[in-house]
């Protein structure tokens, strides 16, 4: 019989790449949905599936019964509220690595969690990564930076504003970023949870020692795109007017969008890259993307779904 992991987010933006990676390593995957719907990004997986969410107690508890390991990809990356963030990936996370035990327990956390006091998100990432650490049952908690690729929708407009010709980045020259094909991170999270370490948490990248430029993204960018485009430098002061508009909506209930003053820090945040590169030797990861073939790749997809 083939080892059973169950997982959380596979309908997000990773969840559809890790679930390919376990099933072509031989894993049978249990999968946590909020409600029954067809999964047309996981065509040809077999996945059972168990209909609740990280509030349900009685849903968490079918989930992690009799599997080998649990991956918790699942979290909240915007809020209309900022006590969402705390509900949903700590408490959340808490809640589920309580009932899973003694099972071995995967953490996808986010290298945002290295600084919480810029913004609500990172500081429920590092209470998430917390709360793991305090478990009995075996655990690692492995933070991602910036994640791109086929079906992400939040870099895409990106994309879209560099095939009109302009790059935008912020106002500061000397940041540094790690990145990570979406696909990559899956790859590492399966060789992970296959791992039987320590508990500890760490960090994973595509390998780039000293992370990128916003001058690399933009040159990726162009290069896959097949245009030029020009640097455009956004100060903060109108990055954060931005950012309080969109608080405002939240209050008037409007749409929830991303850019917020916390989303502000961690974009002005001078330095995202990656530091401890454990992992990736323990369990030997090393990226089949580098940003120009993943942007490459990226663009294609988008094209090939006329998002671009």
């Amino acid at each position: 019989m083939s080892r059973l992991v169950a997982v959380t987010g596979a309908t997000g933006f990773v969840g559809p790449h890790l679930v390919s990676a376990l099933a072509r390593r031989g894993w049978r995957v249990r999968l946590l949905v909020r409600r029954w719907s067809p999964l047309p990004s996981l065509a040809g997986v077999e996945a059972e599936l168990v209909l609740g969410d990280l509030g349900d107690t009685d849903a968490l508890q079918r989930l992690v019964d009799g599997v080998d390991a649990v991956i918790h990809a699942a979290a909240l990356i915007k809020a209309r509220h900022a006590a969402q963030f705390m509900a949903v990936n700590r408490d959340g996370t808490a809640r589920l690595s309580a009932i899973a035990g003694a099972t071995r327990f995967l953490l996808l956390s986010s290298l945002a969690a290295r600084e919480p006091t810029l913004s609500a998100y990172a500081a429920s990432k590092r209470a998430a990564e917390e709360a793991v650490a305090g478990r009995s049952g075996p655990w690692l908690a492995v933070r991602a930076p910036a994640v791109y690729g086929p079906g992400d929708r939040e870099t895409l407009a990106y994309f879209r504003t560099v095939a009109r010709g302009l790059a935008p980045r912020p106002a500061m020259d000397s940041a540094r970023l790690s990145l990570i094909h979406v696909e990559d991170l899956a790859e590492a999270l399966v060789l992970a949870v296959e791992w039987a370490p320590a508990g500890s948490t760490y960090e994973i990248d595509d390998g780039r020692e000293g992370g990128y430029g916003y001058s690399d993204m933009r040159q990726a960018a162009a290069a896959a795109l097949g245009r030029a485009a020009r640097s455009i430098a956004v100060p903060r002061v109108v990055m954060a007017g931005l950012a309080r508009l969109n608080q405002l909506g939240h209050r008037l209930g409007g749409p929830v969008q991303i850019l917020t003053p916390g989303k502000v820090n961690e974009i002005f945040h001078p330095d995202w890259t990656v530091r401890d590169r454990r992992l990736a030797g323990a369990i030997g990861f090393t990226a089949r993307y580098d940003l120009t073939s993943g942007f490459r790749d990226t663009v294609l997809w988008y094209r090939r779904r006329e998002w671009l």
